[in-house]
């Protein structure tokens, strides 16, 4: 009897909340926001993760300077500066400083010699003081670095193979045709049938490989891969999203895609972690197919109740956010895929200001 009153009062509640009231805020940006921060807590957990992620970023950039992700957006801000054409004489003033404290910081802490990201920090300031001209600050930081290089480094140390800017060779382009990558895209599809086989640990690594040559802004990579293979686990986290049901019983391997809202300073960077996750989770997919590997992109709902699950199953920290799930292995034969038409060419695109 309680119970049903319960239910009864929670779906008016809802129909009130976010039905009847959001027509009567959304004109406003103002009451927009009074909207969410005070009936509708929806946006709550991500303003959380981003303030949390903001503040993460800053004490690792101010006090111990060895902000990972604040040095590679900082390199590749050099190594744009070093493309440009033409190129200025004078250029990373403003953030050379911060640069090199982060490189001596992250240098020191970081010694992990498979990390080739540590020779291309190395490799790009080397080249940086080496064509930049003549100012107080620069100098003073070119002295810093020389320094620090000259006490951690032996000239053996340093490759003859420098990953900095550098020319692309046409002559040995992919040979991969348009038709060929289409019927690829056009082969991928989300399939729910898996046969009963481990997927090889290495297959995903390669495919990750691949991944990770997916653009993403600053080239900070703002997001990690969470892979369970072992059948309790996996078990346990396809119930973790919603979308499974039925078939979940299916998937060999299940990966959580996280992103990390730590990689940021500003508000306005807040959607990266979705966007460069997807372009590489593209090209993730993408990659399985070519090894004979089906997957199925999962949504990940934020729904309070299942965020929570996700967070205690993946020992999440609070500026961390589930970004997709990805269902993996090799595909039944006798299992069907949904045709899914996709819009036509005409509705999905327009130049200019076509109409």
């Amino acid at each position: 009897m309680i119970k049903n009153i319960n239910n009864k009062l929670k779906t008016i509640r809802n129909k009130i909340v976010k039905e009847i009231l959001p027509p009567l805020f959304y004109n406003s940006s103002f009451l927009s926001t009074i909207y969410y921060l005070v009936i509708n807590p929806s946006f709550r957990r991500e303003i959380h993760a981003v303030l949390a992620g903001k503040v993460k970023y800053l004490k690792e950039s101010k006090n111990s300077k060895n902000n990972y992700y604040l040095l590679v957006r900082n390199i590749h801000r050099l190594e744009k500066g070093l493309l440009m054409r033409p190129r200025k004489k004078i250029f990373a003033v403003d953030y050379i400083k911060e640069t090199v404290d982060c490189y001596i910081g992250v240098s020191t802490s970081d010694q992990d010699k498979e990390n080739k990201q540590l020779v291309w920090f190395l490799d790009v300031l080397n080249e940086y003081f080496n064509v930049v001209g003549d100012h107080p600050k620069i100098n003073n930081e070119k002295v810093r670095f020389n320094n620090f290089k000259s006490k951690n480094f032996s000239d053996n140390s340093i490759t003859s193979s420098l990953s900095i800017p550098y020319k692309r060779d046409f002559q040995n382009y992919s040979k991969i045709s348009y038709e060929e990558f289409y019927e690829l895209n056009r082969q991928r599809r989300s399939v729910r049938w898996f046969i009963e086989k481990p997927v090889p640990r290495e297959l995903i690594d390669k495919a990750i490989l691949a991944a990770i040559q997916a653009p993403s802004a600053c080239n900070r990579q703002p997001f990690e891969y969470r892979i369970f293979d072992r059948k309790d686990l996996v078990a346990q986290a396809v119930e973790l999203p919603m979308g499974t049901k039925g078939y979940s019983h299916s998937i060999q391997t299940f990966i959580v895609v996280i992103g990390n809202q730590d990689a940021y300073f500003d508000e306005r960077d807040r959607h990266l972690i979705y966007i460069d996750a997807s372009l590489a989770n593209m090209v993730f997919m993408l990659a399985l197919e070519t090894l004979g590997l089906g997957s199925c992109p999962i949504n990940w709902p934020d729904i309070e109740e299942r965020e929570e699950k996700m967070k205690s199953f993946l020992n999440l920290k609070t500026y961390q956010r589930p970004v997709m799930c990805i269902g993996v292995g090799y595909p039944d034969i006798e299992g069907m895929v949904a045709f899914s038409e996709k819009r036509s060419l005409k509705n999905i695109r327009k130049y200019n200001y076509d109409n």
